[in-house]
Order: C-alpha cells, then sequence, then structure tokens
C-alpha cells in the first residue's frame, strides 16, 4: 500500500497538503556513478532539476526573508589540495561589529543541490537576520554540477569544505567576524560534511578553527534500510527515499566499503568524535534519518562532548530549508542556531 501524507497524524497539515502535490520517486539501485552522471543528462532529469529550482527561487521571498539591514558578497576562493576554485557566498548584519559566524553546507547527499538556490538563499537571510554572519559555501558535488561546474567524488566535496572554512578563518577581519566563534551547520548531507568536516581538522590537529557544531537531519549510514534506525523503514517515502545503494554509489562506493567515518559519519567511534566542541543534532520527526542522527547524539555523549539533540516534531526531512513551508518552524530553528553560534 502507497503512503499517504494526508492520513498520515504526525505531519503538520500544511506539509501534508504539500507533500499531496509533490511526486516522491522510489529509487532503483545504481549500477556504477558513472551510471549515474549519465541519468543527469536526460531530457526528464533536466526537467526535474528545472522544476526544482524553480520551487526554490518560490522561498527567496522578502516577505519570510528580509535582506533589509543585511549586506552580501560572493569570494572565489582556491581549494586544496586540487587548486579548484570554489565559492562563499557572504550574509551579515550591515554594521561593523565582529560577529559570530555560522559557516554553511549545504544539502543534497553531498550529490546535488546549490546554495545558490533560492531556499538556501532566504535561510542565510533568516539565519544572518539574528546577528550573525553567514557564509555558504559552494563546493564541489559528486554528481550534479552546481555554481561550481566540476563534479568529483569523495574526498572533493570535503576537501573543499575545509578549505573554504580555513579561508574564512585566515579572512576573519576582512569579513568582520570573530574567528573564535565560527560554528559550522548544515543539513542533510551537509549536516554529513559537517561532522566530517570536524573529523578532518580533528585528524589534521585543526579542531580548534571550529568553536561549535550543528547538525540538521544528518545523512550519515551512506546505505539503508538500517534496522538499527526503525525511522530508515517506517518514514522512508515521506519527501525522500533513502533505502538502496545510491547516496554510497554516488559519493564513492569504495569510501563506504572502507567504513570511512570522513565519508560517512556513521561509522565514527567515541574515539573518532572525542574532543569535538559544542554539538547541536536536530531532527526531524517524520525523517527517515531521525535516528541515525540521534544515534549520533549518543556517541557524542558517550565520548564526553557537550552535545544536545532536538527534535522537530510534525515535520519532514529538513522542513526548515523550504521557510515559505512553516516559517515559523523555519524561524526558531534559525534563532536556537544563531543563538547557539553566539555563546
Amino acid at each position: 500500500m502507497s503512503y499517504d501524507p494526508l492520513s498520515d497524524q504526525r505531519l503538520d497539515p500544511r506539509i501534508k497538503t504539500f507533500l499531496s502535490m509533490v511526486p516522491v520517486h522510489d529509487p532503483i539501485d545504481a549500477t556504477s556513478r558513472e551510471a549515474m552522471l549519465a541519468e543527469t543528462t536526460t531530457p526528464e532529469a533536466l526537467s526535474a532539476v528545472a522544476t526544482s529550482v524553480a520551487f526554490t527561487e518560490l522561498c527567496d521571498n522578502e516577505e519570510v526573508a528580509p535582506s533589509n539591514g543585511l549586506r552580501f558578497h560572493t569570494f572565489e576562493v582556491e581549494s586544496s589540495p586540487d587548486a579548484n576554485t570554489i565559492l562563499l557566498q557572504t550574509i551579515r548584519p550591515d554594521n561593523d561589529e565582529k560577529v559570530a559566524c555560522v559557516y554553511y553546507i549545504h544539502g543534497g547527499a553531498m550529490a546535488t543541490l546549490s546554495s545558490f538556490y533560492g531556499n538556501y538563499r532566504a535561510w542565510a537571510r533568516i539565519v544572518a537576520a539574528q546577528g550573525v554572519a553567514v557564509v555558504l559555501v559552494e563546493f564541489r558535488n559528486s554528481i550534479l554540477a552546481s555554481k561550481v561546474p566540476e563534479v568529483a567524488p569523495y574526498p572533493a566535496g570535503l576537501n573543499d569544505c575545509v578549505a573554504g572554512l580555513r579561508w574564512t578563518h585566515d579572512h576573519a577581519d576582512l569579513l568582520g567576524i570573530d574567528p573564535g566563534r565560527i560554528t559550522v551547520a548544515g543539513e542533510s548531507g551537509g549536516g554529513n560534511l559537517t561532522l566530517a568536516t570536524a573529523l578532518a581538522l580533528k585528524r589534521d590537529g585543526n579542531l580548534e578553527l571550529v568553536r561549535g557544531l550543528y547538525a540538521l537531519c544528518p545523512f550519515i549510514t551512506g546505505m539503508w534500510p538500517d534496522e538499527r534506525f526503525p525511522s530508515s523503514i517506517e518514514n522512508d517515502g515521506i519527501f525522500i527515499y533513502v533505502r538502496g545503494n545510491r547516496g554510497a554509489m554516488g559519493y564513492g562506493m569504495s569510501a563506504y566499503d572502507a567504513h570511512d567515518p570522513l565519508a560517512w559519519p556513521g561509522f565514527a567511534t567515541a574515539d573518532d568524535v572525542a574532543g569535538f566542541p559544542p554539538t547541536v543534532i536536530s531532527v526531524n520527526e517524520c525523517d527517515p534519518l531521525r535516528d541515525e542522527g540521534i544515534a549520533f547524539y549518543r556517541l557524542l555523549l558517550s565520548a564526553g562532548v557537550s552535545a544536545r539533540a532536538r527534535q522537530v516534531m510534525g515535520t519532514m526531512h529538513a522542513t526548515e530549508l523550504i521557510p515559505i513551508l512553516c516559517p515559523e518552524i523555519t524561524r526558531d530553528t534559525a534563532r536556537d542556531l544563531a543563538a547557539f553560534a553566539r555563546s
């Protein structure tokens, strides 16, 4: 029996209406990353991307996310170690105060989407309006090109995120931010990269660059369903499907097979995360990824990390990143993220 969002008593009525109008396609396992790349060039795929991008532009709404009192700039930055170019969009209060910074990594399974989409621009304004700077990093996706035209598998996207963070820290005076108050945040695939960035910094002895981590609905297991996480079964197909091999195949199956926690932080041990800065894990009640996020929160506690978990009831995966859907829920999470960054 197919899932009927209108009969799901857990969901906010606005989300029920949204889901009843949005087709969700059950994924087919991929034979290779090359096959996934070829899929992106089909007329059907191009049409689907255009439709999705057009919808995100509806979220770039001055009523929901005013730009008044903010200023904007985009920087081209050389990434390491590949010397490719990435982009950093900065949004901050239009003043000369030195403020805390949220370094934000967009979602999309590390494979798709762009921080230049309308919903991310709106989200960044909502967060920055709370008195912090937001730096949106445009990194190399593994499958679908964004404003950064190259695509590459793991560890390309992670390397770009780390390089952009280092640049942000090193150019704190230029950006008007406090280098001692940089929080790395992101949703879904960006939640993966948030945690992986901290793991990479720890490996290199540079974890002090980050004051905090805030991972929303992190996409960290790599292959689903997983019986350890009941939500990966009971919630699969609510807005997103995760079951199958496409997550691991698109980002790099060899890293999944190697149980590399920098690719899939779900493989991390207590020793791997020991010494992490204060961390928030935020999950959505009706998300297939809910339980793996909660499990990571418990891992952090077992390692002695100062950690907090929050569950946003009545919501689907990454609801907050669609600001026109449930604006007060988006604002509530934005306020929590900004307050965490400031503190």
